[in-house]
């Protein structure tokens, strides 16, 4: 068995280790993936150890063998825990990282961040977040992709089938660095069952939006998102946030950020988790201010924030669906409402059974599927009945994005409009996020400071809080709200202590924004006054994503289940000047549901990446604007439009409207 103490370089240069190092103990303490059910049949659980046992070599078969089996046995899954690295998992600063490539220690250190024990919600299983948003799906394919970006030089690329690093390539220096496909299944293929399989046989992962494309950068991507859902939600009921209450679910991964993005914005926030261990990590890191574990304590303890007109955030261990019954119950108002449980993987942890313990539900989930599956949609339909009392009541409850609709549809919950077609309530794109954001380029920009400094994080908040200002001086009365929303956020980011893992920011900006702050970082590494910068965002932005239920919900020309714009998005940043770019399957809203890409772009300072931040963030968003000005949302032409004036190489197909009366003449 492979002994020998090497350095963190050595290691990464390694690879897969020769002789293997001992097995590891399963830790008991980290939060880890619930078992995945049993699907395969005898014949493909040998398929899936043979595809696993080809990572190493022949003599060691025999070794690991039976220990993949009851891997597989075990967890329904092979993740080679004997292969988790012995050096502590975190984005070391970019010198630290044995590499050819600048790019590609970056695109290492964002790896290495998305597996922080303080970032991952299941480390041990290489889940980044959402129950099943993996970077990679065994840790042979982790010591495999670090050995090669170790080893890459500016004029190769590196191929990345679903986790699985096919290898490098020659390629150029204008080229990305790294192509990441995740998921992309033959559409026949591409059911939740299917995901269960192939993903068991080794063969295809789910990457979430930024777990598969390492870009996640914590709850804090989420909590500004978050924060402007909840804003203009308040906004749309003419409420101020200040004493009212926002009620949801979810403390994992993306949905933790919950209660800040309340804090932020000012209300009183109920968030509602099954899971002990991350409420109790989200108390930790100060992302709640109060647990409580009693129904009727709650109660009072809401009461009084109502009373006091408090900012708070309070969450409730145990099943959302008990809240929503007991505030009606006790006539607590409820003004906004939502749910950001993972419901895009309802069967396999992402959303679990009301009146069922959350220990006695992970058993049944992996051992009585069918009766897990019963439970689920039971306690959809009664979700669903709850929330309806209260929404006639006067709540505002929209879906944020989760599938909670979809999936309670499905279930046959009361959630659809008298049309038949239609839910009864939106989804937050459709009456938030879409119209005011999406239509006019605004969308999840975001950096991280591959120095690992603080001190330079904070001097990029202070760029991009000055570029912010200078634009919003000419802005048009149409963005003049965005504009101020991020500027007031990138004044509070630094008080409002979003870091987690490595050193990032998040706003929202146009194509504008981002271009000019990219411009004044590369200016600012050039003089020698912060280190490199790696620019990203998340899938969920104006063109990255197709997504009939949420990214694109509010496009109404029939278009909406339709993958031109995303998969032209990663092509087109592809040969622009991405460092890297993305393309998956299920991300947010799950498998089969939606296709969204991403991209990441090293900034070293240099007159060539000044050049390819320009080409790319430019098409980047106006991509999306423009197919949304195609369907005729009025904010996205007016933005298209006013892209056309300012760059004459941009000539764009617009849209005639239709006169309604005419129709109604046919």
């Amino acid at each position: 068995m492979h002994t020998t103490t090497l350095s963190f370089k050595d290691q990464i240069l390694e690879g897969i280790p020769n002789p293997l190092p001992a097995p590891k103990p399963f830790d008991a303490a980290i939060n880890h993936a619930p078992k995945r059910k049993a699907i395969l049949s005898k014949a493909e659980e040998k398929l899936a150890l043979k595809n696993a046992l080809r990572y190493f070599d022949k003599k060691d078969h025999k070794t690991l063998l039976p220990e993949f089996k009851n891997e597989l046995d075990t967890y329904g899954r092979i993740y080679m825990y004997r292969l988790r690295p012995d050096y502590k998992m975190y984005a070391r600063p970019i010198a630290e990282y044995p590499a050819k490539s600048t790019q590609a220690a970056a695109i290492m250190l964002m790896i290495q961040n998305n597996l922080d024990y303080a970032v991952a919600q299941h480390p041990h299983e290489l889940i980044t977040y959402g129950g099943n948003g993996g970077v990679f799906s065994n840790w042979a394919q982790y010591r495999l992709t670090m050995k090669y970006l170790a080893e890459m030089n500016d004029e190769q690329t590196l191929v990345m089938y679903s986790g699985h690093p096919m290898g490098l390539f020659p390629s150029h220096k204008e080229a990305p660095r790294v192509v990441v496909t995740n998921g992309m299944m033959i559409p026949n293929y591409s059911k939740p069952d299917d995901w269960e399989k192939f993903n068991a046989l080794g063969v295809t992962q789910y990457g979430q939006m930024t777990a598969g494309s390492y870009m996640y950068i914590g709850p804090q991507g989420i909590v500004h998102g978050t924060t402007i859902t909840v804003l203009n939600g308040f906004r749309k009921i003419k409420k101020e946030p200040k004493g009212n209450l926002f009620v949801t679910s979810g403390l994992g991964g993306m949905s933790g950020a919950q209660p800040k993005a309340g804090n932020i914005a000012g209300c009183i926030t109920v968030c509602a988790e099954v899971n002990p261990k991350i409420t109790q990590v989200r108390l930790d890191q100060g992302w709640i201010d109060e647990k409580i574990t009693d129904l009727d304590a709650l109660v009072h303890r809401v009461n009084k924030a109502k009373a006091d007109k408090e900012t708070i955030s309070i969450a409730y261990l145990g099943n959302v669906v008990d809240v929503w019954e007991k505030f009606d119950e006790a006539n607590i108002h409820i003004d906004l409402g939502s749910d950001q449980t993972s419901l895009h993987n309802p069967w396999a942890g992402g959303y679990y059974p009301v009146d069922v313990s959350f220990e006695d539900a992970n058993e049944m989930m992996a051992n009585q599927p069918k009766l897990f599956k019963e439970k689920v949609q039971d306690t959809l339909r009664r979700h669903a009945d709850a929330i309806n009392k209260h929404t006639a009541k006067g709540t505002y409850f929209f879906d944020y994005g989760n599938a909670f609709l979809l999936e309670a549809s499905r279930a046959g919950a009361n959630v659809m409009a008298k049309n038949g077609i239609d839910f009864k309530y939106p989804s937050y794109v459709q009456d938030i996020m879409g119209p005011m954001c999406f239509d006019y380029g605004f969308g999840p920009f975001r950096w991280v400071c591959a120095s690992g400094k603080a001190e330079d994080l904070a001097k990029t908040d202070a760029i991009a809080c000055r570029v912010l200002e200078d634009i919003k001086k000419n802005s048009p009365e149409e963005i003049q709200q965005q504009m101020a929303d991020n500027i007031q956020w990138i004044k509070g980011a630094q008080e409002n202590k979003l870091v987690v893992g490595s050193q990032a920011r998040i706003l929202y900006a146009d194509a504008e924004g981002r271009m000019k702050i990219a411009e004044a970082f590369n200016q600012a590494i050039k003089n020698g006054d912060i280190g490199t910068v790696v620019l990203g965002r998340d899938h969920h932005d104006v063109s990255g994503t197709d997504s009939p239920y949420r990214e694109t919900s509010n496009i109404y020309d029939g278009s909406r289940f339709t993958a031109d714009m995303a998969i032209q998005n990663v092509i087109g940043d592809s040969f622009r000047g991405a460092t890297w770019v993305s393309i998956h399957n299920g991300g947010g809203v799950g498998w089969g549901e939606v296709i969204n890409g991403g991209f990441g772009m090293v900034l070293d300072g240099s007159i060539e990446a000044s050049k390819r931040l320009k080409q790319m963030l430019f098409w980047d968003v106006n991509n999306g604007i423009s197919r949304r000005s195609w369907a005729r949302n009025e904010g996205a032409v007016f933005a298209i439009q006013r892209a056309m004036e300012t760059e004459p190489n941009l000539k764009v197909t617009l849209p005639n409207f239709v006169d309604d009366d005419l129709l109604n003449e046919v």
